[in-house]
């Protein structure tokens, strides 16, 4: 969970009306008709490349400056480059910052060409808003955004404990994220513990005293934060999350694979990532049969290849099985995903040395016909 925008106004100026700045507004609502109760990320998607613009506020309201997401954390869904290897942050979409400038009144924002707008949240389907024919004269509000729930997802990234949190450990909560916004960590701390000590079952309070905990590296707090947020609400799907980042750096694979087996049972569709952290905490626990599922079940839902790991990992498990070939697809898939990654070099080798296996195995296939 990130911090809100606190400008979350629905009633903002319009397009392109302040320093040539594009300002978009609007609400999210559940499909039940309530607000959510924590915020939710907004996101720009262009040419299918999302970005992180903003979040909502407590009354589920949003409002941002296009291409200012300063404040906005850009969503590694809590793997990082360890496991993308590339970068896949949106850089690619070809309009820049002001190219709205030579745009009459009447014509569509070139800024806002081939865009959707969505909000973004886990167990959740989101309606989108298209933006490519909004003119820069339009208003900025854009309406309302309902996210309706997925029939199958038991858990959700939005805890329902919050619903009951007595208002001032709801003020706490919202002025420590306040403090995160601007890295005073050591207030967000104090404000996050008033809050879950006046009001014990507060889970994305705990979630977010774990988060600020993990940043300032007192990781043995963060660890027993994010396990009392579990405690709160057993469904609440973020700290697990966390929870297997840390297990994965720490190399913890039974821990990781009792995890991420809870993790995705909550959300089964959401998360490429777990099925990552699930395929590596079994392979290195020599279940092969379980890091081989998991990893196909990643690489098919990983539509947008942010985890070409995932291919490195089906490689590694191929090769073990002794298919050089399938093995040599994958890692060449990996290798072309992630070019720049760090290991790129030695995976080139390996694949290398694939294809010399795969050669031989079918010259002695066919030498035995």
């Amino acid at each position: 969970m990130a911090p809100p925008n606190l400008t979350g106004r629905s009633d903002g100026p319009s397009i392109g009306s302040l320093n040539g700045g594009i300002y978009l507004s609007g609400s999210v609502m559940l499909d039940d008709g309530n607000a959510p109760p924590d915020p939710v990320t907004i996101e720009r998607v262009c040419n299918g490349a999302p970005r992180a613009q903003g979040y909502t506020d407590k009354k589920g309201r949003f409002s941002f400056q296009i291409g200012q997401t300063s404040e906005v954390m850009q969503d590694a869904s809590e793997g990082g480059s360890v496991l993308q290897g590339t970068s896949h942050s949106g850089a690619g979409v070809s309009n820049s910052i002001g190219a709205q400038q030579s745009q009459t009144p009447n014509a569509p924002d070139l800024q806002l060409a081939n865009c959707d707008l969505r909000a973004v949240l886990a167990g959740f389907r989101s309606d989108t808003v298209n933006l490519g024919t909004r003119r820069v004269l339009d208003d900025s509000n854009v309406g309302t955004i309902v996210l309706h729930r997925l029939a199958n997802v038991e858990g959700s990234a939005v805890s329902v404990t919050s619903l009951e949190a007595p208002k001032e450990a709801r003020r706490a909560y919202e002025r420590a994220l306040q403090n995160i916004r601007k890295n005073k960590l050591a207030e967000a701390v104090k404000e996050l513990r008033k809050a879950v000590e006046i009001y014990p079952s507060y889970a994305a309070a705990w979630y977010e005293l774990g988060r600020t905990q993990e940043q300032d590296e007192d990781l043995g707090q963060a660890r027993k934060s994010y396990a009392q947020a579990i405690m709160a609400d057993a469904k609440f799907v973020s700290p697990y999350l966390k929870l297997a980042g840390m297990e994965f750096r720490a190399e913890s694979w039974a821990g990781l694979a009792d995890t991420t087996s809870r993790l995705l049972k909550l959300d089964a569709v959401d998360y490429p990532v777990a099925y990552y952290y699930s395929a590596a905490a079994n392979l290195n626990l020599g279940q092969f049969g379980a890091a081989e599922k998991s990893a196909r079940a990643g690489e098919k839902l990983d539509a947008s290849h942010r985890y070409p790991k995932l291919e490195q990992v089906l490689a590694t498990i191929l090769a073990w099985k002794k298919d050089y070939a399938g093995a040599a697809a994958h890692l060449r898939n990996y290798v072309a995903l992630a070019p720049d990654a760090e290991d790129a070099a030695r995976m080139k080798r390996e694949l290398a040395e694939l294809e010399r296996l795969s050669g031989a195995t079918e010259q002695a296939k066919a030498a035995a016909k």
